[in-house]
């Protein structure tokens, strides 16, 4: 829902969405490979119904799961720091979706702007950017609940 909105603010028509499972920004342990084979048969076949939507000329907009306002996650942000192998290149900042990197002093991270994507983390060509291992220990203790079985994409048209 929140992605819906964002769209239209940019003056886009939302008329399908698709909930493609990936493998988890924070915990990788959790969808590790997905997408996967199986997934992208899936999604072919999405973009088929997708396409035969706008084929017969339909435009209305799916029915999405969600909430207004936006439910927020709740407990300690899991916000990447750099470590002393920290160089302060700037890549991380650079490639930042939300900017929330400061561009002169990478240690300075907004983190009220920082959605933990882990981006920086992944992006570090050498490595100095971490997550408290408390905190990503524990948030992987909590996704395990609900994150260990196989889930299926979804499509709303």
């Amino acid at each position: 829902m929140e992605l819906r909105d964002t769209a239209e603010r940019a003056g886009f028509r939302v008329i399908a969405a698709v909930a493609a499972i990936a493998e988890h920004s924070i915990a990788r342990q959790f969808a590790a490979g997905r997408p996967d084979a199986q997934d992208a048969q899936q999604l072919t076949g999405f973009a088929k119904q997708i396409g035969e939507k706008i084929a017969v000329g339909d435009d209305t907009p799916p029915s999405l799961p969600g909430n207004r306002p936006y439910k927020k996650a709740g407990g300690a942000a899991l916000i990447p720091k750099p470590t002393k192998d920290c160089v302060n290149c700037g890549i991380c900042a650079a490639k930042c979706p939300t900017q929330a990197i400061d561009t002169q002093n990478s240690a300075k991270v907004d983190s009220k702007a920082c959605i933990s994507c882990m981006r920086c983390v992944s992006l570090c060509p050498h490595a100095a950017r971490k997550v408290n291992r408390v905190l990503l220990s524990a948030a992987g203790l909590a996704l395990k609940k609900v994150c260990s079985d196989r889930k299926a994409c979804e499509l709303f048209l």
